[in-house]
């Protein structure tokens, strides 16, 4: 699909996708995470292995979000409990504040209704402040709030957000 200069493209190399994760999560989480926990869910959630294990055993896509054909971010959806979890959305720092971020989420929007999904859910770090204001600007609300242990004696505090189409 083409918006404008902005293409998404299914990801089909798993390796290079675990390289691009790896890159936005080790810049973007250092002012809300500690660094042992940003290598640990990198591990646990964004490595080449937990990737191909989210396809093939929790129903998930990747797509690349490609503009001016550069890969500058990369969504990760799945299909859970008759809703779309909006697992991922990360951008490139070098292509933040240009939009993309609500190209993707219309995007993903559409993707949703093409799959007559009538609500898009997310969990979101309470400290992610930025992110949480996107949300809401885009209409999400709030629904519940959940601490995940993660193991190593990590937890992920979360909200957990719903966009009803």
């Amino acid at each position: 699909m083409v918006m404008e200069n902005i293409i998404y493209k299914e990801v089909i190399n798993i390796k290079e996708l675990a390289i691009l994760a790896s890159e936005i999560w080790h810049e973007y989480w250092t002012c809300i995470l500690s660094q042992e926990q940003i290598d640990y869910m990198i591990e646990k959630f964004q490595s080449e292995n937990a990737i191909i294990n989210q396809i093939k055993n929790d129903n998930y896509i990747y797509f690349y979000i490609i503009y001016d054909n550069k890969k500058a971010g990369y969504i990760g959806i799945s299909k859970k409990q008759g809703k779309l979890f909006l697992s991922k959305l990360y951008i490139k720092k070098e292509y933040r504040h240009k939009g993309l971020g609500t190209k993707s989420f219309n995007f993903i929007k559409n993707y949703a209704k093409e799959n007559n999904y009538k609500t898009i859910y997310l969990t979101v770090n309470k400290n992610n402040i930025n992110t949480i204001c996107a949300y809401n600007k885009w209409g999400f609300k709030t629904v519940d709030s959940v601490v995940t242990d993660i193991g190593k004696g990590f937890v992920m505090d979360d909200y957990i957000m719903e966009y009803n189409l």
